[in-house]
């Protein structure tokens, strides 16, 4: 059970650990100050319910298809190996994260107006949560599948937790590519290491 927790925690955490505009939108949103509490919970709802939809949805369409099943976990393992390269890549072209706290003040409704946007309306969320998660939450045993996406759901609100509400902290570190750097480090070895185990897990099934 906590193996299964932890690799959901260090996937979700590889695939939302990235710059990018849903990032800069809460940061920004912690520089401001500016209902922290509400994009954070949002966010991190949101992810939760299409983490939860990806596994259990994947996990009920492959379960009488293990060829699928097999297929699907060395694409994955594939993606992830890729994502670690690309991670690497990143090492040697280290970006910041910037976010401009200035401007004008919004109510709650326009900024999560601007969450949900961020969030539902970028492509890359489907792929990473409801399809890759899924994918490879499916393949965890039935009584293990809960813990993997407890850890997913966790590694998300504590992410966006430390986005919002650390935003003061956090974005002088953000703005410093060396972070990055080994930020992006940390990515890649991680999901080199979650892809030899995919890697594993669909060569035993074969």
């Amino acid at each position: 059970m906590q193996a299964a927790y932890l690799q959901g925690l260090a996937l979700s955490l590889g695939l939302i650990v990235a710059i990018g505009a849903q990032n800069a939108f809460v940061l920004r949103q912690g520089l401001r100050r500016e209902h922290v509490g509400s994009v954070v919970l949002l966010c991190a709802v949101a992810d939760a319910l299409l983490i939860a939809a990806g596994v259990f949805g994947m996990a009920q369409a492959l379960g009488e298809r293990p060829a699928v099943a097999r297929a699907l976990a060395l694409v994955g393992a594939a993606f992830l190996a890729w994502y670690g390269w690309r991670a690497w890549q990143r090492v040697r072209r280290p970006d910041a994260l910037q976010a401009s706290a200035g401007g004008a003040g919004l109510g709650r409704g326009a900024v999560l107006a601007q969450a949900a946007a961020f969030t539902l309306l970028n492509p890359h969320v489907y792929l990473d949560t409801v399809l890759l998660v899924g994918s490879i939450g499916a393949q965890q045993p039935a009584d293990l599948r809960g813990s993997f996406v407890a850890g997913a759901c966790t590694a998300s609100a504590l992410w966006f937790s430390l986005l919002g509400f650390g935003a003061r902290w956090l974005a002088p570190w953000f703005a410093h590519p060396r972070a990055w750097q080994w930020l992006d480090a940390a990515i890649g070895t991680t999901m080199w290491v979650l892809a030899g185990l995919m890697l594993r897990h669909a060569l035993a099934g074969a």
